[in-house]
């Protein structure tokens, strides 16, 4: 294998979600150690690898709309190779081969040893583990577990990343400390179902002992728990997000629906009237816990009847955070044979009813804010705008953000109290004083 590239460039184009991320980040740092330049310009790139994401037909379209981006340079002699890996790649590998045989190598989700193998270079293992942050210093995700187990009907990712395999607790908080000593200040937990952690490795869910451990880390100040899968919730995991100081007062709960027809055909393994329950239950347990969820609309079993269920569910329960999907039908998944009856036009109705009437819960929340005073986590500068942060209530570039205007410098990666002074849909205004 070669060890000495000569300083040569290397562009990573990550696609689709925050575990594709950290994959990327993984193979970032296996570059770095081999002496590439990495770069965020593909028409300066010697190579470009592009991590794909294959979930829905629009981020199909997009990692499609990469590969063939980069191969026009290839074959225009600026770049030498291109290198598709991911999710994409995975589910499509053959068809992928056929369709665009320019690509140098096609590899799975996680195969950085046949990435490094096109470009020449040995998988180094004892630096796995270890990343190249591509997010701002301060915050990184980490990932506790890969694939899935649940059969949820719509979904594509068990047949993409496999079952689910937590990472072993030891590596996790390795991997953590290592973070905190680059900078981290804020850990956002990931996994496809983070409460199933624990279970494939030591017979029980281990993700309250997880959590615990890492608010032992020095440097770590926020922790965030990410795709907290609803049926069989653990939980005493409210427990510790309520007595912990560390532990940030949020939690993403991905319900997708509620009318109990849908949920039954979505296999999602929970009832409305248990939906309901739950949420209830997190907020008596947690008073103030910021709750985001996502939806979809369009599902194949989804009619006026049901969709009107599920506007009454946003309204009554005035989630803190949401987002809203439009059904895209997937091959090789349960619900595929249900056809796609519900027309593009429909769902996109459908999504912006929902993101409305959110808008107007948001709106109503953040002036709820208006005069308190709050613990705010500086991402960026803006220079026209002042100073881009965050609350305990929200997750970097999916929530809200509090722009905040000051007489004297602040650092990014800083935590300062901010007085609330106005207040939009999605964002709050506030001074430093």
């Amino acid at each position: 294998m070669r060890t000495n590239t000569k300083k040569e460039k290397v562009n990573l184009v990550s696609l689709g979600c925050s575990k594709n991320l950290v994959d990327s980040e993984v193979l970032l740092r296996q570059f770095q150690a081999h002496g590439l330049s990495i770069i965020n310009d593909p028409l300066k790139a010697d190579h470009i690898v592009i991590n794909t994401c294959g979930f829905i037909n629009d981020a199909k379209d997009e990692s499609i709309h990469a590969i063939l981006e980069a191969v026009n340079l290839k074959i225009s002699g600026k770049v030498k190779k291109v290198i598709v890996m991911g999710c994409l790649s995975e589910r499509y590998r053959d068809e992928l081969k056929k369709e665009i045989p320019e690509v140098d190598g096609y590899f799975g989700v996680t195969d950085y040893k046949g990435v490094l193998n096109e470009l020449g270079l040995n998988l180094k293992y004892e630096l796995l583990g270890e990343r190249y942050l591509t997010t701002p210093k301060h915050f990184t995700y980490l990932k506790i577990s890969e694939g899935c187990n649940n059969p949820c009907s719509f979904c594509a990712i068990p047949f993409i990343r496999g079952k689910h395999t937590s990472k072993p607790k030891e590596k996790v908080i390795n991997e953590a400390k290592y973070l905190a000593e680059k900078g981290v200040k804020e850990l956002i937990i990931i996994a496809q179902d983070s409460t199933y952690y624990g279970l494939d490795l030591y017979g029980k869910r281990e993700l309250v002992n997880l959590l615990f451990e890492l608010t032992k880390i020095n440097g770590i100040e926020w922790i965030r728990l990410l795709y907290a899968f609803p049926a069989k919730f653990p939980e005493e995991i409210l427990d510790i997000i309520a007595s912990e100081e560390k532990i940030c007062k949020y939690i993403d709960l991905p319900l997708q629906h509620i009318s109990d027809k849908v949920l039954k055909s979505m296999q999602r393994g929970i009832t409305k009237r248990r939906t309901y329950e739950l949420i209830e239950l997190i907020r008596t347990k947690v008073p103030g816990i910021a709750i985001r969820t996502t939806l979809i609309v369009g599902y194949p079993e989804e009619t006026e009847k049901e969709f009107e269920e599920l506007v009454q569910f946003v309204k009554d329960t005035e989630f803190d955070r949401l987002g809203v999907f439009a059904y895209s039908r997937e091959e090789n998944t349960k619900a595929f044979e249900l056809g796609d009856p519900i027309s593009e036009k429909v769902k996109q109705e459908r999504l912006f009813h929902i993101l409305e009437i959110q808008k107007e819960i948001s709106l109503k929340k953040n002036n709820s804010m208006l005069g308190k005073k709050v613990k705010v986590l500086i991402d960026e500068v803006d220079l026209q705008n002042g100073y881009i942060g965050r609350t305990e209530k929200d997750a970097p570039e999916v929530d809200n953000s509090v722009i905040i205007f000051s007489d004297s410098n602040i650092e990014p990666g800083n935590f300062y109290e901010v007085y609330i002074t106005d207040a939009m849909e999605y964002d709050l205004i506030g001074r430093i004083k």
